[in-house]
């Protein structure tokens, strides 16, 4: 494909993933507006995200092998397809039950457009000139993620929250009509085709008990209960045996064969944390800004802007400096170094922090992720040959995943029980009850009495520092396995060279 028609189906490729991370942002902030009309409880409110998280994360290395088998701009299509539609049932909703149900689905599109735009992107350039490209990734993501809290504070009090997912529609109706157009990706058809099923559906129900438990455990139930040993020990059991499967079956859904080798295997930890900290951090960034600071749904969503600046310039900046000198360890390093300090930062800061103190923190957290997140990819992506980059990139996309939708809950869990803590001793102080004067909900604050208030938006704002100290943490491991990944020169070539890949692989 020449530069012009790259551009011409990078267009619909852009809009596509647009579309489906704007749709993971744009309910965060109209989400208590959403519960609320469908009466639902605070347990149903997370399960609206968590849903949504379960089904990306482990449908994600599906897409990703199928992606090696069958046609990728059909399996693209029809990923746009159950996204449209299942963003229409969710604005159809009629409970939290229905509205669950569907968000699950949509998971289902959004894990598979996030893949599918990666894996197609790599089909039509070279790693090396892939850099420039992955820029304007970087972007759609910085928008996207930015975007989406705004969209969602102004559609919410100005249309009703229904429309938060109906404006995903006429977005997913412009990308099918441009990728069918513009995208042309040859398909390598094998008559040999076998799809671990088996192998799927154990690692999607590992997965998921294992993600359900972290979601519940010291809520529902205690560290130390028959639940937590049900489903640590069963969501184990069912991923050694997905891993025993994976190990036999010719056609694996995630190849052990590419993710032992020291580059991938490094790429993936490396991508576990990053998510980790990135998605876990910058969830409670909006609800720190809202019940920390007292601000507006939409005046939180501004006060992201920086972290947004930060990824669209450094990943724009990077990518073209990687194609350029055709390395990527050294930003992918710098990256990993950027984005702790910038946690390490915002782990200082309580309720009565600065402004300008907290945008310094974020925008050097936008920069690390904008230098690490694609770049991670890239480097996997440089390792594999061509007929193994759908799982390849499947992998780590569904690391990645998997770090975020694990930093969320147990951040989550952190965030919750020191607010609560927190509360309790500032309200005993002034002598008031803590149940009878919060009445079972912090996040309601207009609610709340008058005295009771500043307490809870103090024990908000203070207790949002700790959770980014634990990212900042997290950010160290996904540093030090950076640092451990071979610095190897971006290939020209789409392909891997055959006797290069042969020799190359016993020792991998």
């Amino acid at each position: 494909m020449s530069h012009r028609q790259i551009l011409e189906a990078l267009s619909g490729l852009l809009l596509a993933l647009f579309v489906a991370m704007l749709s993971g942002t744009i309910v965060s902030v109209a989400l208590p507006q959403i519960i609320g009309a469908l009466n639902g409880s605070q347990s149903q409110y997370t399960w609206v995200v968590t849903a949504t998280l379960l089904a990306s994360t482990a449908s994600t290395p599906i897409w990703g092998k199928l992606a090696d088998l069958f046609s990728k701009k059909l399996l693209l299509q029809i990923s746009i397809v159950i996204f449209m539609v299942s963003s229409l049932a969710c604005g159809f909703a009629q409970d939290t039950a229905q509205l669950i149900a569907f968000r699950a689905v949509q998971g289902l599109g959004m894990g598979a457009l996030q893949v599918l735009v990666q894996v197609i992107i790599a089909a039509m350039i070279t790693p090396k000139e892939r850099g420039r490209y992955n820029g304007y990734l970087g972007g759609v993501m910085a928008v996207a993620t930015v975007a989406g809290p705004l969209l969602g504070g102004l559609i919410a009090d100005q249309l009703g929250w229904r429309w938060c997912f109906f404006i995903a529609v006429p977005f997913t109706v412009l990308a099918f009509g441009l990728l069918q157009k513009t995208l042309r990706v040859a398909t390598v058809r094998r008559d040999d085709v076998k799809i671990d099923y088996v192998g799927a559906t154990l690692i999607a129900a590992g997965v998921s008990v294992l993600l359900i438990w972290v979601t519940f455990v010291g809520n529902s139930f205690d560290w130390l209960s028959w639940q937590t040993a049900a489903m640590v020990i069963g969501g184990l059991l069912l991923l050694g045996v997905a891993t025993w499967v994976e190990a036999v079956v010719r056609e694996p859904v995630v190849p052990l064969h590419v993710i032992r080798r020291r580059t991938p295997a490094l790429a993936i930890l490396a991508s576990l944390a990053v998510g980790m900290a990135m998605f876990g951090g910058s969830v409670f960034l909006g609800q720190y800004f809202q019940i920390g600071r007292g601000y507006s749904p939409t005046e939180a969503g501004l006060f992201t802007i920086p972290m947004m600046l930060g990824v669209l310039v450094s990943s724009t900046v990077t990518g073209r400096m990687v194609s350029k000198s055709g390395r990527v360890k050294p930003y992918i390093v710098t990256g990993a170094v950027v984005l702790t300090i910038g946690f390490l930062g915002l782990s200082a800061m309580d309720h009565e922090t600065s402004l300008v103190f907290i945008a310094v923190s974020m925008v050097l957290v936008g920069a690390g992720v904008g230098m690490s997140m694609q770049n991670l990819v890239l480097a996997i992506q440089n390792t594999v040959p061509l007929r193994e980059l759908g799982a390849a990139s499947g992998a780590i996309t569904f690391f990645r995943s998997l770090g975020g939708t694990i930093g969320v809950s147990v951040l989550g869990a952190v965030l919750a029980n020191q607010v609560a803590t927190s509360i309790a001793q500032g309200l005993a102080k002034m002598g008031i009850d803590a149940s009878g004067a919060t009445g079972g909900s912090t996040l309601n604050i207009a609610a709340l009495p008058e005295p009771v208030k500043p307490v809870v938006r103090a024990a908000y704002g203070d207790a949002t520092g700790h959770i980014f100290l634990i990212s900042a943490a997290i950010a160290v491991v996904g540093l030090i396995a950076t640092l451990f990944l071979q610095p190897v020169k971006l290939r020209d070539s789409l392909d891997l060279p055959a006797p290069a890949e042969e020799e190359k692989s016993p020792v991998s």
